[in-house]
Formats: C-alpha cells, structure tokens, sequence
C-alpha cells in the first residue's frame, strides 16, 4: 500500500488508479470493513488524527478531483461523507524519499512520464499535507538513506 504524500499531479495514469484504489482499501481498513491491512504503517498519520475517516475521505477528493481535471471516472460516492478540518503534516524528508521512489518507478514504467517530471526541483505535497522540517517518516519501512545520507529539511 503507497498512500503518497506528494501531488497526484506527478503520478501517471497506472499510479493514479492505483492510488485510488489503495486510498479506497484504506478508507475500508478505517470504517473497520477489512481484516488485512490494520496494522499498515502508512494507515498511522491518519489513525493518529482526531477525525481519521474523515482525513481519509479528504484525502481521497483531491485524487478524485486530479483524476477528473485527466477526464477519468472514478466514483466518487465511493468516498465516506465524513469531514475533517484542517491539514496533516508531512516532512521534507518524506517528500523528498516518495520523489525519489516515484522517480525510479516511473524510470522503469514510464519513461516519458518521467521525464516531463525531471525539472521539478521542489515536488508539491498532496493538497492535504502541509510541508514542516523533518527527515523520513517513521513508519516509511522501506526508507533508506538516499545517496548514503539521510534526507533531512
């Protein structure tokens, strides 16, 4: 499961349904509707809001208005009605490592969309997630240092 931090404006065609998807199950993890993926790392940042079904929801109206302005149809009434004020956190150094993770992705999938995407010298965060100083999350469990240093802000 990759619930991404950055903007789904970076991700191709096949890693925006994907996430949908992934968003989706993670939503039904939420709502208490699935066994597997509970205890998922990436579901922590939103178990740990005061409203986590709702930061869910808004979370995934941002990947269905990106998947809209592309002219695909998700459905959106799949998304829970709940509501969340405000924005979560995310690190520098999370944004940094999912841009490096994206980047190789997409170097072996999709070569063209990668490469309309090598200028990007700061990748935005989802429209949820506010950029605050830190290195890579915690609960990343495939982070490791990139380029033999640790990212940090």
């Amino acid at each position: 499961m990759r619930i991404w931090s950055l903007h789904p404006k970076y991700l191709d065609a096949r890693g925006l349904v994907a996430l949908w998807r992934e968003g989706l199950l993670a939503q039904a993890v939420l709502k208490g509707q699935t066994k597997g993926y509970v205890y998922h790392p990436q579901l922590l940042r939103f178990r740990e809001q005061s409203y986590p079904l709702g930061s869910i929801a808004e979370y995934l109206r941002f990947v269905y208005e990106e998947a809209t302005s592309r002219g695909y149809r998700f459905a959106a009434e799949k998304i829970a009605r709940s509501r969340a004020p405000g924005y979560l956190t995310v690190t520098r150094g999370q944004i940094e490592f999912e841009w490096h993770h994206l980047m190789e992705k997409l170097r072996a999938r999709n070569p063209k969309w990668q490469a309309q995407l090598a200028s990007v010298k700061t990748p935005k965060p989802h429209p949820l997630f506010r950029v605050v100083r830190g290195t890579v999350a915690q609960w990343e469990k495939s982070a490791t240092p990139l380029n033999g240093k640790h990212v940090s802000s």
